[in-house]
């Protein structure tokens, strides 16, 4: 059985881009769409999901969740999504904050892709977590967690989609 939180209202439906500006959802996956089918032939793409977040005030955090298509060897686009969370109190709260906001936005990227008949295309999930650090022990939680509902998963240092991408929208 899967497990996919749901976001609160609003999460996810609004996302930013350096290139395009503003978009919905439905706009996102049609940029991602386009981005494929501008290449034919052996090229390869990745789509990553990371989410970060960073404390505001005492109990409010501030969520990022980016996602990134990379065309392998030659570039890629981005989109990223904000949500301010309330009754964050602890660490190890807002790292199972982050890996369940990038379940959700994985999940609906897959379902969009084949609703429209897209295949081959890797996805990663992203977390801000490393072997260094407050967030080492929950690494195997997490990554489990993420394995679990059938995606890879990449920690520090090589979750960029996380901690370079999305960190550079937080606070």
């Amino acid at each position: 059985m899967t497990i996919i939180p749901q976001p609160e209202d609003g999460f996810l439906q609004i996302f930013h881009s350096p290139t395009y500006g503003d978009l919905d959802f439905t706009a996102v996956i049609k940029r991602l769409v386009s981005f494929v089918e501008e290449k034919n032939g052996e090229t390869k793409y990745k789509i990553v999901v990371g989410t970060d977040s960073e404390m505001v005030f005492s109990n409010c955090a501030d969520f990022v969740t980016a996602v990134v298509i990379h065309r392998i060897g030659s570039g890629g686009i981005y989109f990223w999504s904000r949500k301010t969370h309330n009754n964050m109190y602890t660490l190890r709260q807002r790292m199972w904050e982050e890996a369940s906001y990038s379940l959700v936005m994985a999940q609906k990227l897959i379902e969009e892709f084949k609703r429209k008949k897209i295949s081959a295309l890797n996805l990663e999930i992203h977390v801000d977590i490393g072997l260094n650090g407050d967030t080492r022990e929950m690494i195997n939680e997490i990554v489990g967690m993420i394995r679990g509902n059938g995606f890879e998963v990449k920690t520090k240092p090589d979750a960029f989609g996380a901690s370079n991408v999305a960190d550079r929208h937080t606070g």
